[in-house]
């Protein structure tokens, strides 16, 4: 071994010797020092290194290695293109020069890059299989700007970073490299180096679209064969549901803890199998999933992601995913995902800190650190990240077809002082508290899936009275087309933990909620943070004996179907699950035994059948003109009378809640048209587990004039229940 035949200065050999050097294909691959060809590699470990040509093998250089570094180089014949044959003391390689390409990604990537306009940032950013110059390898590219170095690392380069230090493609801050000859399946990391020399934490690739499965963190190179899709009619009539006057009930979901079959994993071929028929069955128009993009820490239910490109590897490969969804729409059912732009962990692979600065998050922790959470917070005004979060919603919708996004913790991100104390946050350039960034960030994503996803909607989980959320964002709203009404769910169940002797002084926990209820497109949510962290069961919130409770969780879910408002109920509570939801358990089926659980099942699969069959109950459900008051003042008794009212020709619908254990005979109510009214709920039905006290499937309205209309009802109130009739 010898120095004398390098042109490299020690430096430079020492640099590419310790894998630190910043611009290896300037020294890397063919050069040219002036008095000849020659061709330099870099291959720790190797016992010998020649050059052949790849048409025919001609041996065209032997390499040799400098003084034990690890760097070959020798003089070389100027024939292209050509492999290096490498002698590993355990096996011979023939692999084309990753250093002989050239320049990967195109201008039109860059540029968009640049602008930080590119909406489909997987095809240009990861792990791409893609062929060049008649090579099929994998493309590696990666935004690092602040970065000294970077490299891929992975079981094909046995984790080295000496072996495949990448390039750097300025302005856009990108580094890129191209491995030939591997593909699907590989996984690997980037190893980087940080603006002040030291060595960082081996990183996840930011934009993967498949992942290790947890606990471990890598990423995976994963198929370029696109899903074969079956669901082109379900993606061309799927944009009813942007439509505020349509039914939309949706059974949200922790896939791990809803069922835990004997003998298999759960993963998505189990989701096919068992999921999606039951949901179907039910009623419910869509599955929520809670996060699915991959994430570290189980406890956090994907709440916490790192992967927002990549579906979580403990449910199976992204193809599996895409088959979950398809089989969902095959089925009727359309599926929306929670999605996390809000925060994200401060794991050592992950965004945190990501090229040895506050890449994606704030420098600042009064901007960029959840106190609550532990949490890092994504810099909204820079484009960069806005360009990241928005690509990735859109990849979720584009890439799998997913009907929806329901954005969480948005509240979170529009204020500068959420949950902060005095000193502990920075107010924005204007002085006030609104996060001004994250505003704009909202409005734009909702405005790019407005424009590319025809038929997909976005779903604010917003628990303040932020004007505007589901206004247009020419508008100056946010966009959304739905948000959550924590205000109704606070009220209503603060109401219905009240024994019933005291709920005539809580009365307008039901009725202040109409007072807003236009005010946003809103979802009615029973969700999973109503059943956790020592708030028990829906059931067990109601008060009372057994029965009692059971009555009035019937009460409740016969006043959220019939209330104005898209519906969202937690997976068990249509069981009337006793117990806590626990995620390392699954939910007690065995419950469905007692005729009172299953009485509660069978009313929620036949509350989304008539709340899609009647028009009155879903049409005009973000209008005024859709319901009306027709006893709203009954505290004594604690009764409440209104009306559901659809488009012209559609049957009302008049809903009538008694809150207390008492049944009310003769309790007269106003309607509006005489003849026969059907009683199409009750959720004191014997088949649902309660006294069978109604009105015998329905009545004729008398000609008593009440509450200011010509002719009314003389109605039996079952106790703890509520009862719908349909006019007709």
């Amino acid at each position: 071994m010898t120095t004398a035949q390098t042109t490299l200065d020690r430096a430079t050999l020492d640099a590419l010797a310790h894998g630190v050097h910043s611009d290896p294909f300037s020294v890397l691959g063919r050069r040219d020092d002036g008095e000849g060809l020659f061709i330099r590699a870099v291959l720790p470990g190797a016992q010998a290194v020649e050059a052949i040509a790849r048409d025919g093998g001609e041996r065209i250089a032997t390499l040799t290695e400098i003084d034990g570094t690890g760097v070959f180089e020798g003089p070389a014949k100027g024939v292209d293109p050509y492999l290096l044959r490498i002698t590993w003391p355990d096996a011979t390689q023939e692999i084309e020069d990753p250093y002989s390409f050239g320049l990967l990604l195109g201008d039109l990537d860059l540029h968009l890059l640049g602008e930080s306009r590119h909406f489909e940032l997987a095809s240009a950013l990861g792990a791409n299989v893609v062929t060049v110059g008649g090579v099929t390898g994998v493309r590696f590219a990666v935004w690092a700007p602040n970065a000294r170095r970077v490299a891929v690392i992975g079981d094909f380069n046995a984790w080295d970073a000496r072996r495949h230090p990448m390039r750097l493609r300025q302005p856009a801050g990108v580094w890129e490299i191209f491995i030939p000859r591997i593909g699907p399946g590989e996984r690997y990391k980037f190893a980087l180096i940080g603006p002040d020399g030291s060595r960082l934490p081996d990183k996840a690739d930011p934009v993967a679209r498949a992942a290790e499965k947890a606990p471990a963190t890598g990423s995976i190179v994963a198929s370029p064969e696109p899903y074969r899709w079956t669901d082109d009619a379900w993606m061309a009539a799927r944009q009813a549901a942007q439509s505020p006057d349509k039914p939309l009930s949706f059974y949200e979901v922790h896939l791990s803890s809803w069922l835990k079959p004997e003998g298999r994993e759960v993963d998505w071929s189990f989701a096919i199998e068992k999921l999606v028929p039951y949901v179907s069955g039910m009623g419910f128009t869509h599955i929520e999933l809670l996060p699915v993009s991959e994430y570290p820490f189980g406890g956090s239910w994907g709440y916490q992601p790192l992967g927002l490109f990549a579906p979580t590897g403990r449910y199976g490969a992204p193809e599996d995913f895409a088959r979950f969804v398809d089989a969902a729409h095959a089925a009727g059912v359309g599926v929306v995902v929670d999605w996390v732009p809000a925060h994200f962990p401060t794991d050592s692979h992950g965004l945190y800190r990501f090229d040895g600065t506050a890449l994606y998050e704030h420098a600042d922790p009064r901007e960029g650190f959840h106190i609550d959470w532990n949490t890092a917070i994504y810099n909204f005004g820079r484009r960069e990240v806005q360009n990241f979060l928005i690509a990735s919603g859109l990849h979720w919708l584009e890439q799998f077809h997913v009907d929806g996004l329901r954005v969480d913790a948005v509240a979170s991100m529009l204020y500068r002082d959420y949950s902060r104390k005095e000193g502990e946050w920075v107010p924005n350039h204007l002085g006030g508290r609104e996060n001004l960034e994250a505003v704009g960030f909202l409005q734009h994503f909702n405005a790019v899936v407005r424009e590319r996803s025809p038929g997909a909607i976005t779903i604010a989980e917003e628990s303040t009275a932020w004007p505007g959320v589901t206004r247009p964002t020419s508008e100056n709203g946010l966009g959304f087309h739905y948000k959550w009404n924590m205000g109704w769910m606070h009220d209503t169940l603060h109401y219905m933990e009240q024994d019933p002797v005291y709920r005539a002084y809580n009365h307008d926990g039901i009725t202040f909620g109409l007072v807003y209820a236009f005010s946003e497109k809103f979802v009615l949510p029973l969700s999973h943070d109503e059943v956790v962290h020592g708030k028990g069961s829906l059931l067990g919130k109601m008060p009372g004996d057994q029965w009692q409770k059971l009555a009035n969780l019937r009460a409740l879910f016969g006043l959220m179907w019939t209330h104005p408002g898209k519906k969202l109920l937690f997976m068990g509570c249509e069981i009337a699950q006793a117990a806590e939801w626990n995620h390392d358990g699954q939910l007690d089926w065995a419950a469905l035994d007692d005729p009172g659980h299953a009485g509660v099942q069978r009313m929620i699969r036949d509350l989304n059948r008539i709340y899609a069959s009647e028009p009155a109950l879903h049409r005009r459900d973000a209008e005024p003109s859709g319901f009306r008051w027709v006893i709203g003042d009954d505290r004594v008794n604690s009764v409440f009378a209104f009306l559901r009212i659809g488009e012209d020709g559609d049957a009302p619908v008049l809903v009538v809640a008694n809150m207390t254990p008492v049944p009310r005979h003769g309790y007269r109510i106003g309607v509006p048209l005489g003849g026969h009214w059907t009683e199409i709920v009750n959720t004191d039905a014997g088949i649902y587990g309660g006294s069978n006290v109604g009105n015998g499937g329905g009545l004729a309205a008398g000609e008593t004039e009440s509450h200011g209309e010509a002719q009314s009802l003389d109605l039996t109130l079952p106790p703890l229940g509520l009862v719908a009739l349909r006019a007709g």
